[in-house]
């Protein structure tokens, strides 16, 4: 019988708290400061759980450069109707578009970074 596992992604960034918050606005979601200083989780609504840690040497990724290719990212499903709107909330948070080449059109994935770096897409369902 297998042992019921659960898994979180975790991000590494200077500022945890700061960057805890973020998500948590952009998914809805809360932030838990436990007795660990170093880590700050986002618990939300099913599907949300991310662990916030500080690195301090911490250098963002440099994705899409091959040499320091990412190593993760987040998609965030959203409606098709919503997408525009999601896009709006989430540069307002601070998030900075990644991928400018085609801004024209309906488009069905849109890439950003976070504050810290770290690249993440706002996507619909397949």
């Amino acid at each position: 019988m297998a042992v019921p596992k659960t898994s979180v992604l975790v991000l590494d960034c200077a500022e945890p708290r700061e960057l805890a918050e973020f998500y948590a606005v952009l998914l809805n979601a809360e932030v838990h400061v436990g007795r660990e200083p170093d880590i700050v989780e986002v618990v939300g609504h099913t599907g949300v759980h991310l662990e916030i840690r500080r690195d301090h040497g911490y250098a963002p990724p440099s994705w899409p450069r091959p040499d320091d290719s990412q190593q993760a990212h987040l998609r965030i499903l959203v409606a098709r109707e919503d997408i525009d709107e999601a896009e709006r909330e989430a540069v307002g948070l601070g998030a900075r578009p990644m991928d400018t080449k085609n801004n024209g059109g309906v488009r069905d994935t849109r890439v950003y970074s976070d504050p810290a770096g770290h690249p993440f897409t706002l996507a619909t369902p397949a």
